[in-house]
């Protein structure tokens, strides 16, 4: 004998009632494309959009720039690198960051994407054009010194960020730990680390105690930002 529930399935699709609201194909297509989810592309950023960030950024930077330097405090990366010398010659910070980056700008160009090292080459010249402008807009004539460290790192972290969303950085050694990374397999973030940290023994030899232990802590913000809101997964706009 064989049983009824052999020949029919106890659920069979066709009985189940339509829904009163069926989603139907094109509804369905429509909302992924409006929807950003982490397993559909990004929405691309148009050009004014890139404008828009490019001037957030750079902004961002120089501000730090000037809150460090009042401070006499250094950083890390190629902003450690300018405020350092820019207590060594009569030169604004600003100035000398682009002027770093001129070589390492040279190398993107040859070791990395065309479009990265355009953005890159803007986003540096754009922060020589607000170092220009900041001193004519704002005066900084007072800061609190550990204030300093953590303002400045910060929003020197935020500019960095509003960059890299955009597909874009802001040189100097940033280039050379990507292209290790991406050529050599070394970790990006070990390798600033340790540049870093040459940059601050280096300034020990400059700048007080003191100070180098503010510069560290400001090294930290800015890395804080990075490593919280820089992750894959986070953002996925290009």
């Amino acid at each position: 004998m064989t049983s009824s529930c052999a020949e029919r399935p106890f659920f069979d699709a066709g009985d189940a009632p339509t829904p009163e609201f069926a989603v139907t194909e094109d509804v369905a297509e429509d909302v992924a494309e409006d929807v950003t989810t982490p397993y559909a592309p990004g929405l691309r950023h148009t050009i004014a959009e890139d404008v828009y960030a490019f001037l957030i950024g750079c902004s961002l930077i120089v501000m730090g720039l000037v809150c460090l330097h009042k401070a006499g405090l250094v950083t890390g990366g190629m902003a450690g690198i300018a405020l350092l010398l820019s207590y060594l010659v009569p030169v604004s910070p600003g100035m000398l960051f682009t002027l770093i980056n001129i070589p390492f700008l040279a190398f993107a160009l040859r070791a990395m994407s065309p479009a990265f090292a355009v953005k890159t080459l803007i986003a540096s010249c754009g922060v020589t054009l607000f170092a220009g402008l900041m001193p004519r807009v704002i005066t900084v004539s007072q800061i609190e010194p550990l204030f300093a460290a953590l303002f400045a790192g910060t929003i020197i972290g935020l500019g960095i960020l509003c960059l890299a969303r955009h597909q874009a950085g802001v040189g100097g050694t940033g280039i050379v730990t990507l292209w290790l990374q991406k050529t050599r397999g070394i970790n990006a973030g070990r390798v600033q680390i340790s540049i870093d940290i040459v940059i601050m023994a280096i300034s020990a030899l400059f700048l007080p105690a003191h100070k180098i232990l503010l510069s560290l802590i400001s090294a930290a913000a800015t890395s804080g930002i990075l490593i919280v809101y820089h992750r894959p997964g986070r953002y996925i706009g290009h």
